[in-house]
């Protein structure tokens, strides 16, 4: 989950472009409060690249605040249909 300037600046286009970069599977959306969310499925390795850059994000972007925690791989579920990474719509 993140929280700051994350709605409005691309961020979820570029959680994607960045988790398609490095062979990550998993998705993003926009949540009604303001945050982001993301899950990512990729070796530890990956996931901290991942991460990493989503602690920066895109242009224009703020990050406040960023919770990370380990869940269910039924979690992917979510995807959209033949997609290893989703931008979903905003929950």
């Amino acid at each position: 989950m993140l929280r700051g300037r994350v709605q409005g600046v691309g961020f979820r286009a570029f959680v994607a472009e960045t988790a398609y970069r490095h062979g990550a599977d998993g998705w993003v959306r926009n949540r009604r409060d303001g945050s982001l969310e993301a899950v990512f499925a990729a070796t530890p390795a990956i996931v901290e690249l991942v991460v990493a850059a989503c602690k920066v994000g895109p242009a224009g972007a703020r990050v406040d605040a960023l919770h990370q925690r380990d869940v269910d791989f039924s979690l992917l579920d979510e995807r959209r249909g033949g997609e290893s990474f989703s931008v979903l719509p905003t929950t």
